[in-house]
């Protein structure tokens, strides 16, 4: 069965929109990584994520164990790299952080989550 160009052309515009049309911003890697525990505490949290972000419209925020929030709330979106999410931290003593992160991504797709790290003694 022939198809004209008009329709192949047609179908492959409908059907790249219909993929990009569902990308949400999905977090794909942490420093600290989820989970884990770092002996020296770090300076900053780092979120990567698969689709840029609306910086006034994305945030992180660290909190201890008892859910105060210990980071230092200068949550930004990376110019150069416009995927990338970070919040720096003052020194932090031992224990179990919690990274509570809420993004919007360039498509208008809300998306949030959280993950812990444990800073050990």
């Amino acid at each position: 069965m022939m198809r004209s160009p008009t329709a192949v052309l047609t179908l492959m515009i409908l059907l790249a929109a219909a993929t990009t049309a569902g990308a949400h911003a999905f977090l794909q890697r942490a420093e600290p990584r989820v989970g884990s525990t770092v002996r020296t505490p770090p300076a900053q949290v780092r979120l990567w994520f698969s689709e840029r972000l609306e910086p006034a419209f994305s945030s992180v925020r660290v909190v201890n164990e008892t859910g105060e929030r210990v980071d230092k709330e200068d949550n930004k979106v990376t110019p150069s790299a416009p995927k990338q999410l970070s919040v720096s931290l003052p020194p932090l003593p031992a224990g179990i952080y919690r990274v509570f992160w809420r993004v919007l991504s360039v498509d208008t797709h809300v998306t949030e989550g959280d993950f812990t790290f444990r800073v050990a003694p």
